[in-house]
């Protein structure tokens, strides 16, 4: 699992990301130690159930990164990945909620940002069944500084739905004043995509929001899963549905996803767990399948200038 996989980016000096040339020795890494899953042989997994040896690459949120950085690197090596994109991403108005704070993060840091969350967050919007249940269990792995970490939750997790988009309104107003300037920048457009495509990329779904799926009702979670799915079915060719939990991890989704994934026709759908994928998994879990980040690995170690 990858996200932004960039050369050193000046302007962000606490953004944290994997370098491009970080990016190309861990293929290496990869071809020799364990070898790439061919793609048909990868979809004849959920046909035959046989599960091939090797690796298969995936990358989410559709970042402008993936066009720029990636594409040129898997084409040179004959290599293909699947890629998970939001809703429309080049014509929102607004980055998603998580990339929003990643950019007031890592442009400023977390010591400011969290002191210009901490005055204008209210008790009454924090949720306290949502902090209990996130507080612990979320970021665990994360090696950012305490305050960028408490931003993300209190942002990501614990404030009420109500709330949310408000806050971090005011935040990027405050030090994004020109937000609309940045999306078409940040995120892959149409033809991007279909250019990928061509060149042997599958596309899958990651919502329309990037929400946290449990905090969300039944009807909610539709109408975040259904319409991403059209959108990539109304610009790509015989693409399948394949979709990809955002977070990831037990908690940020619930059987409601689940059973929302089952009917919805998709293929399968990645989690984020730290395991190989295995025959019991095909078989009964495939709408939460195990997926390693890429900083388990050798070179996959993220960067940043601060």
């Amino acid at each position: 699992m990858y996200h932004y996989v960039r050369k050193n980016s000046s302007n962000l000096p606490y953004l944290k990301y994997l370098h491009i040339e970080d990016f190309k020795k861990q293929l290496d890494y990869f071809e020799k130690k364990f070898g790439f899953v061919k793609k048909d042989e990868f979809l004849n997994t959920f046909k035959n159930g046989k599960i091939p040896n090797g690796v298969v690459l995936t990358f989410d949120d559709g970042l402008k990164d993936h066009y720029k950085y990636v594409l040129p690197e898997l084409k040179k090596r004959g290599l293909w990945g699947i890629f998970y994109i939001n809703y429309n991403p080049s014509e929102r108005n607004k980055l998603l909620g998580p990339h929003r704070i990643h950019m007031l993060l890592g442009k400023f840091g977390g010591k400011k940002i969290f002191t210009s969350l901490t005055k204008i967050v209210l008790k009454k919007m924090i949720v306290k069944e949502y902090q209990k249940k996130f507080e612990t269990k979320t970021y665990k792995d994360f090696k950012d500084e305490d305050s960028a970490t408490e931003t993300k939750r209190i942002l990501n997790y614990y404030i009420s739905e109500k709330y949310r988009e408000g806050l971090v309104d005011k935040l990027m107003q405050k030090y994004y004043p020109n937000e609309k300037k940045l999306v078409k920048k940040y995120y892959l457009n149409s033809k991007e995509i279909k250019k990928m495509q061509f060149a042997g990329m599958i596309f899958g779904a990651h919502t329309v929001n990037h929400p946290v799926m449990s905090k969300l009702s039944e009807k909610a979670q539709e109408k975040e899963i259904y319409p991403c799915f059209k959108f990539l079915e109304d610009i790509l060719d015989n693409n399948i549905r394949t979709y990809c939990h955002p977070y990831g991890g037990s908690l940020s989704f619930n059987k409601t996803t689940l059973k929302i994934l089952k009917k919805s026709g998709s293929l399968f759908s990645l989690d984020v767990k730290p395991r190989d994928v295995s025959k019991k998994d095909i078989k009964y879990n495939k709408h939460s399948l195990p997926r390693y980040d890429c900083n388990l690995f050798p070179f996959g170690q993220i960067r940043s200038l601060v």
